[in-house]
């Protein structure tokens, strides 16, 4: 049996808060889409903002692991 020496901590692959980000968009702008009678302009929006949202979470994230290099 391998032993965890992460702390118990799994590290996050890169990228993966902007794929959660992009389906978070996506539901809501799909909701909002349906709402608003205008799907496709809902999911497009809905993308664009999780990737905006996951892209910026991504480099916050990364941030203080370079700054000690």
């Amino acid at each position: 049996m391998e032993s965890d020496t992460t702390g118990g901590k799994k590290k996050q692959q890169p990228g993966s808060l902007l794929g959660v980000w992009i389906a978070i968009g996506v539901g809501i702008g799909t909701a909002l889409g349906a709402a608003l009678g205008n799907l496709a302009m809902g999911v497009a929006l809905g993308a664009g903002a999780g990737v905006a949202i996951g892209a910026a979470l991504e480099q916050r994230r990364k941030k203080p692991e370079d700054e000690g290099r």
